[in-house]
């Protein structure tokens, strides 16, 4: 049904890499091409290969290099007059954009990248733009919103018969259930997203499935040694493959596990860690939601407790600086969790974990 996943974005002279190229041999090969191709004054060529280079510098973490990379890909494209190519430089920079909290220019971009895709004649564009739309609404907890946007292209990228994308619209859908609480409708699609891209050898993909699935495994089944081999499979193909960004989420979700398992030294020393990769590449969202699991891990550690809400406090507003709709609920919970004053808080409902 499904045949190999394949990577769109790599174009041009680099369509030979694969969808699991080692990112550092994607920005070798896609920076060689492109100085190839300024060389030869193909503006197309170095547009596309640029592309590869913006999107080697954001997995890998080095936010500022992409942001250059994908700016002078646009503006190749441009020179080029090559429509589909300029929507492809839109869509990686709306995605950094998204990488980075900064949701209002993600979406921004990403619908440019959407509508330059369809003028273009670019359906895969066009489809990875929408993706990325629909992503950022449920980053932020806008379920409603982009629910139903999220079943679409999950029928389109079945009906084309594109791992990739199917295994992207599983995962998105399985945790949205995971977050509303429907933990076996979660664990059912996280496990058919995991063989989907097993088949279809798409290790990233298989990676952020294990992840989901180690969530629900703790979570739901309170399994922690099952859920900690599933996290240190995924950890194998993060590392191999340089995924900097799916890295540090793996490690902040270990850190999850092991704090749900009453495990809190162990816990503190994983988002500490998890804290650093964020930090280091600049992704605020992660940082924050790290901050919050240490906030939690050191409280129950013996942290004096006017500390603690003092920082939750504080998380929240940076939380909700962020854009994510349900960071009160959030913050809410941590409080009611560790038996601190709310000091005004909305009442806690059960609250989202922003999954990646």
């Amino acid at each position: 049904m499904y045949g190999k996943a394949f990577a769109p974005e790599y174009q041009g002279a680099l369509t030979t890499l694969s969808v699991n190229s080692s990112l550092t041999d994607v920005l070798a090969a896609g920076t060689e091409q492109l100085r190839a191709a300024e060389r030869a004054g193909k503006p197309g060529e170095a547009a596309r290969s640029g592309l590869a280079v913006a999107e080697a510098h954001r997995r890998l973490g080095r936010v500022e290099d992409a942001d250059r990379a994908w700016k002078a890909s646009y503006r190749a494209a441009r020179r080029a007059g090559d429509v589909a190519a300029m929507a492809w430089a839109l869509w990686s920079g709306g995605t950094l954009a998204r990488q980075r909290g900064a949701f209002r220019l993600a979406r921004r971009l990403l619908q440019l990248a959407a509508d330059l895709g369809e003028r273009g004649g670019d359906i895969v564009v066009r489809g990875y733009s929408l993706a990325g739309l629909a992503e950022t609404g449920r980053i932020q907890g806008d379920y409603e919103a982009v629910g139903r946007l999220h079943e679409q292209l999950l029928a389109e990228a079945r009906r084309r018969g594109e791992a990739r994308h199917t295994v992207w619209a599983l995962e998105g859908i399985a945790q949205m259930h995971r977050n509303t609480g429907d933990y076996d409708t979660a664990y059912a699609l996280f496990e058919e997203s995991a063989e989907i891209a097993a088949r279809a050898d798409d290790r990233r993909g298989h990676a952020w499935a294990l992840r989901g699935l180690a969530d629900v495994v703790s979570v739901r089944d309170g399994d922690t040694g099952r859920a900690l081999e599933l996290l240190s499979e995924a950890e194998t193909t993060c590392r191999a493959m340089r995924l900097s960004s799916a890295l540090a989420y793996n490690h902040k979700m270990r850190g999850n596990v092991l704090y749900r398992a009453g495990r809190y030294a162990e816990a503190r020393a994983l988002y500490e860690q998890a804290l650093a990769e964020f930090r280091e590449m600049s992704e605020p969202r992660g940082e924050a939601l790290s901050r919050l699991g240490l906030a939690k891990s050191l409280a129950r550690l013996g942290r004096d407790r006017a500390e603690t809400a003092a920082e939750l406090s504080e998380l929240a507003g940076t939380l909700e600086r962020i854009g994510l709709q349900h960071s009160r609920e959030m913050v809410a919970r941590a409080y009611d969790e560790l038996g601190i004053p709310d000091a005004g808080l909305v009442e806690a409902r059960p609250a989202a974990e922003v999954a990646r």
